[in-house]
């Protein structure tokens, strides 16, 4: 019988968890496209229901009503499959992420966990898992049977591989600060401080996050790394023979990497759900402390999220080669030299 609870328990989490993703998921393609509008001087979509409030719905119908269009030369199955294994990759990741600390239900002695699975090495799984999506890309660019989509293809798997090593090793200064791999155990070790000991303050961790998110922006083929899909040279990139439902996967996929990087971020160097102050009221294990922390976890996000669209706004996009020569000359070395002198912090100042 527990087991079936557990079961049930389990599966309301996920439905639940995957829900609230998708809809900030949604929200932040609207979210972008009114803001870029007001960098651009203009309205941006504000028709459909109040301020465009339900754009991201109308956006969903016209995926789905749009003629589906297959090339003649395509490989067929690996054309359809491409789709499936980027936004799989990206969704997969989300059981590990915790969303909060423990909630206690008002008056019951039930206690619910913001974390759907928490397991010892839950930072190598979402690395492991994000690191799949590229095979998406690769495929989609490939069996297309096009030019432009092989071109965009090539571009994104040089890129991908290029920036994955240095965002990896951007992280294990935090590893060695945590002294553990789990998601969980290191937000808490992020509660000293009266929840403000964020890594980011800590150690030469700002060095560890800059170079993260310089790679987690090119792993995310956001501008100004946007080479695979760059429209003045390749038209649409990788996705340039894709339609309806299958385009709006990689669509998908591609904000909800967005969501990833910023919540591995907000986990890792922003104290994840730790908010500053709130365990002296109203204390830690309350149902409002929960809240509270889990709220300011999506506040963290939603932050990140605007500094991915300002981005977007203000700045142009590299060549190729300067792209590739900033990953491997500039980068990747400063990865290993925060490592180093990470090590050697601790080694001098081990309570660091």
């Amino acid at each position: 019988m527990d087991t079936a609870i557990d079961i049930a328990l389990k599966l309301v989490a996920i439905t639940v968890a995957f829900t609230v993703v998708l809809l900030i998921v949604a929200y932040t393609v609207l979210a972008e496209r009114r803001v870029l509008g007001l960098i651009q001087g203009r309205l941006g979509p504000n028709r459909v229901g109040y301020g465009g409030v339900l754009q991201p719905f109308a956006d969903l119908l016209k995926f789905i009503l749009k003629e589906d269009i297959v090339p003649d030369k395509s490989t067929r199955f690996i054309y359809f499959l491409a789709p499936v294994i980027a936004t799989m990759a990206a969704l997969m990741t989300m059981i590990v992420y915790p969303f909060g600390p423990e909630i206690a239900i008002p008056f019951t002695n039930i206690t619910i966990p913001l974390t759907i699975a928490r397991f010892d090495i839950g930072l190598l799984y979402v690395l492991g898992i994000t690191s799949i999506g590229v095979y998406g890309i690769m495929l989609a660019g490939w069996s297309s049977n096009n030019k432009y989509s092989l071109m965009g293809g090539l571009r994104s798997s040089a890129q991908m591989i290029s920036y994955e090593l240095a965002l990896g090793m951007s992280l294990i200064g935090v590893i060695m600060m945590a002294g553990t791999l789990d998601l969980g155990q290191i937000v808490e070790n992020q509660s000293t401080w009266h929840g403000a000991g964020w890594y980011i303050i800590r150690g030469v961790q700002p060095l560890g996050f800059l170079i993260y998110m310089i790679a987690a922006i090119a792993e995310t083929n956001r501008v100004p790394f946007d080479l695979p899909e760059a429209e003045t040279e390749l038209v649409a990139g990788f996705h340039t023979e894709y339609s309806a439902m299958k385009f709006a996967l990689f669509f998908l996929a591609e904000y909800i990497n967005m969501f990833t990087v910023s919540v591995l971020a907000t986990t890792l160097f922003f104290g994840g759900w730790n908010v500053p102050l709130i365990d002296i009221w109203p204390g830690r294990g309350t149902f409002l402390f929960g809240l509270i922390s889990a709220l300011g976890f999506i506040f963290k996000i939603c932050v990140f999220l605007f500094f991915y669209i300002w981005l977007r706004g203000t700045l142009p996009r590299f060549r190729f080669d300067q792209l590739m020569n900033f990953g491997w000359k500039i980068l990747l070395p400063l990865a290993l030299l925060n490592i180093f002198l990470t090590a050697t912090l601790i080694y001098v100042f081990p309570n660091l």
